[in-house]
């Protein structure tokens, strides 16, 4: 009879001990996404992107608890067009990129609202201030191609970006859309 308990116990603790099973691995295909965002200066929309991120994506739309998603963007890669905007975006009343150099998404999970749409459920930091936010997408899978967009608005001064002058938002509003249009290819 003990021997039968012990054998119970121990199996038990093994098949605790197997790590969940993890959802398809994705590759990002750079050249073809864009992780972006839409602000307005003056009353007119200024787009950016960042021009420089990685992404780990462990994604299957039919297994969304296995699911997950970690973004760490380089904030010195942002962008705009317009040289003024790009030289300040790093400096200590925006990003402040020599203590801040890296923003993070981390998804904490998904759920499908119908068909092809989704939401994310993620935590974002940027300028080391972590938010829950809730990113709504589209997912299209073609063979081993996904293609995914999604927008998210949310609140500069919520995490310390415009500071000084630039923190009321009479100039530049305090709405932000950040832009999800990332491709990305099954792992092999």
């Amino acid at each position: 009879m003990k021997a039968a308990a012990i054998l119970a116990v121990v199996a038990g603790l093994a098949v605790s001990a197997v790590p969940p099973a993890l959802a398809e691995p994705w590759t990002v295909d750079q050249d073809a996404s864009l992780l972006g965002f839409v602000a307005r200066q003056g009353g007119s929309p200024v787009e950016g992107r960042f021009t420089s991120f990685e992404a780990e994506i462990e994604f299957d739309p039919d297994d969304l608890e296995a699911s997950r998603v970690s973004v760490a963007i380089d904030m010195a890669s942002a962008t705009t067009g317009a040289a003024d905007r790009d030289s300040a975006l790093p400096s200590a009343a925006w990003f402040d990129v020599p203590a801040f150099p890296e923003a993070r998404f981390e998804t904490t999970a998904f759920s499908r609202l119908d068909g092809n749409r989704f939401e994310a459920e993620a935590t974002l930091t940027i300028r080391d201030v972590s938010r829950e936010v809730v990113l709504p997408f589209t997912l299209e899978i073609s063979g081993d191609v996904a293609h995914v967009v999604g927008e998210l608005e949310i609140l500069r001064t919520d995490y310390g970006v415009g500071q000084g002058q630039w923190e009321s938002g009479d100039v530049v509003a305090l709405e932000v859309i950040v832009v999800v249009d990332v491709t990305a290819t099954r792992a092999q």
